[in-house]
């Protein structure tokens, strides 16, 4: 490192709006979460008999059934999440919902087994059968059990299709329509609940406000993952105008519509997009814009790191598009400090790219620290060293090669002293934001001043 960066003089950020808070909206949603598991607390104790824990066995099948109470809200929770209900959106943005959902999936996948152990091991205890033979008659003995077996199958597949191990070595659309049997589950084992719960056959209001709950999520699902996304995606259908070869492997695609400045897309914003092209029409995929919409236009770049994003430079211009969005609270209403920090790595730099023209336009000069392996990956290098106001630093070639990380501590402390009074935006793979986050950790930037987009939604 030969090069010290002086801090550019300081100007008045933008104002943050007062409903836009994220803390805010975050712990609203999580005492509402919070609040429905203690709804369910109450509806079990209210219906539990008066020996629920007279004998182990007693104790153990109370506990069970209330796992499986627990564990049924929390998959409505799980869904309502990343069901595009503008609350949600508006109050924790679909990247850290989808966050929640993932961490939830453990939770719920707990439950279950919990809930099918309890119940097998009371039931040994009170019939003095093996495990095995206890879970036969279980089967044969309590109503709508085979589907429950079918539903509770399948759950514990899609759970297992999430982990980091196993998720690395699925393709996105084997892991989509993985997750789309999520709601066949969900079915099978809800038909279980209302004909073999203990607290819903002898509860009727139990019963009401559960089948309440279900009916709640489904149209949450229908109206705001299908039917209103549908209408939107039709109306504000575009064609692909151009697919332009930016670096290696990193294409951008042009897309063009008459209602494209409808959409309200905003830099750092990202949208799912479903190309009406061979190979693309299973699955819709989040891409973050690189160019917001102006003059008809709009423009996302892509990296190629997996089967959909591949094969984008086969698209054909005029080839219709559907999208649906835009998402996320990557944008420079986040900003509330005066010097800007962006970091942009691989495809992550079509984000960056956008953020930092509104940013300049706003009167602010963010500083980029662009990363790349290698000059041939540094996609849009001209177009953000065009920028009026924004200062553009490479960090090219791998650790391997330079003996150090340019993204450690030491190296961005030499770049940039006075971190701590900075603010950062980062997007870019996993593990560079990672290693970006922990190092202006360890420079004394606060956690609250570090904004994080990753590249994945899965």
């Amino acid at each position: 490192m030969d090069q010290t960066l002086s801090a550019p003089a300081p100007t008045r950020p933008a104002p943050r709006r007062r409903a836009d808070h994220p803390r805010r909206g975050a712990r609203t949603v999580r005492a509402v979460l919070a609040l429905g598991v203690v709804g369910v607390l109450g509806m079990w104790w209210l219906s539990v008999p008066a020996g629920f824990a007279a004998t182990p066995a007693n104790a153990l099948t109370s506990i069970g059934e209330l796992a499986g109470m627990v564990g049924g809200f929390l998959v409505c929770a799980q869904i309502l999440l990343i069901a595009r209900v503008p609350w949600f959106e508006r109050a924790v943005g679909l990247d850290r919902l989808v966050s929640w959902h993932r961490s939830l999936g453990a939770s719920v996948l707990f439950l279950i087994v919990a809930h099918v152990l309890f119940l097998v091991f009371g039931g040994e205890l009170l019939d003095r059968n093996p495990p095995w033979t206890e879970f036969v008659s279980i089967l044969q003995n309590y109503p709508d059990m085979l589907t429950a077996l079918v539903g509770t199958i399948a759950f514990l597949v899609v759970g297992l299709s999430s982990a980091r191990l196993i998720r690395a070595k699925l393709s996105y659309e084997v892991w989509y329509w993985l997750h789309l049997t999520t709601y066949v589950s969900i079915f099978l084992t809800f038909l279980h609940q209302l004909s073999g719960g203990a607290h819903f056959v002898s509860a009727p209001v139990n019963r009401v406000l559960w089948i309440a709950l279900y009916l709640g999520t489904a149209s949450a699902v229908l109206t705001w993952r299908f039917i209103l996304p549908t209408l939107d995606a039709w109306k504000g259908r575009m064609r692909v105008a151009a697919v332009v070869p930016e670096s290696e492997g990193v294409s951008s695609v042009w897309l063009t519509g008459p209602h494209v400045e409808q959409l309200g897309v905003r830099a750092g914003n990202f949208l799912l997009f479903r190309f009406l092209s061979w190979g693309h029409l299973g699955t819709a995929h989040p891409y973050s814009v690189s160019a917001v919409p102006a003059n008809g236009y709009l423009r996302i770049t892509v990296g190629a790191i997996g089967d959909h994003s591949t094969r984008l430079p086969a698209l054909k211009p005029g080839s219709l598009v559907f999208a649906e969005g835009p998402f996320g609270r990557f944008t420079a209403d986040r900003a509330s400090r005066a010097r800007i920090l962006l970091v942009a790595g691989g495809a992550g730099v079509g984000p960056i790219r956008a953020l930092a023209e509104e940013l300049a336009r706003r009167g602010a000069r963010p500083v980029v620290l662009y990363r790349a392996r290698s000059a041939q990956h540094l996609a849009l290098l001209g177009e953000l060293q065009a920028l009026p106001g924004v200062t553009v630093i490479p960090l090219v070639g791998r650790r391997s090669e330079l003996g150090y990380d340019p993204l450690d501590v030491e190296p961005l402390r030499h770049l940039i002293p006075d971190l701590h009074d900075w603010e950062a935006f980062i997007c870019g793979p996993e593990g560079m934001g990672e290693r970006v986050e922990s190092s202006l950790r360890a420079l004394r930037m606060p956690k609250r001043f570090i904004h994080r987009e990753e590249l994945s939604m899965s």
